[in-house]
């Protein structure tokens, strides 16, 4: 059964996900084109637990879309949006995961799982994002 993240689960999240940041994670290109290792630990931590590992999403409580071979990545406000705000019975990170985490697992998801998007998402346009929109 799948369903959103309950608060003490998202505060477990919190906790955990920011040392993604700290240390010498890579930041270049990882291995045919894969982005920076933050964005696949963010994906396996807390996307994959709906989007499934292999983000072919699924159903239960909730419709979870694939991520996998998804269209509507190609516009990287698209995701960022989703990631920030939320949509559904997915909660919005943006408090949760900093910009870089963010610009990091949307760029791994843009470039894995089907996904040929080249174009790597950056903290500054997470950033622009953000200050538009007002976080639920």
């Amino acid at each position: 059964m799948m369903k959103a993240m309950a608060p003490a689960a998202l505060l477990a999240v919190a906790i955990s996900v920011p040392a993604f940041a700290q240390g010498d994670a890579p930041s270049g290109a990882a291995g045919g084109g894969a982005a920076p290792a933050v964005g696949e630990q963010v994906y396996r931590t807390l996307c994959a637990a709906c989007h499934m590992q292999d983000a072919r999403g699924g159903s239960g409580a909730a419709i979870i879309p694939a991520l996998a071979g998804n269209s509507k990545l190609g516009t990287a406000a698209y995701p960022i949006t989703i990631v920030l705000m939320g949509k559904g019975a997915m909660p919005g990170f943006g408090d949760v995961l900093t910009p870089q985490q963010i610009s990091q697992v949307i760029t791994y998801v843009r470039a894995n799982f089907g996904n040929s998007y080249a174009k790597p998402v950056t903290e500054a346009d997470v950033q622009a994002i953000a200050a538009t929109k007002p976080h639920r």
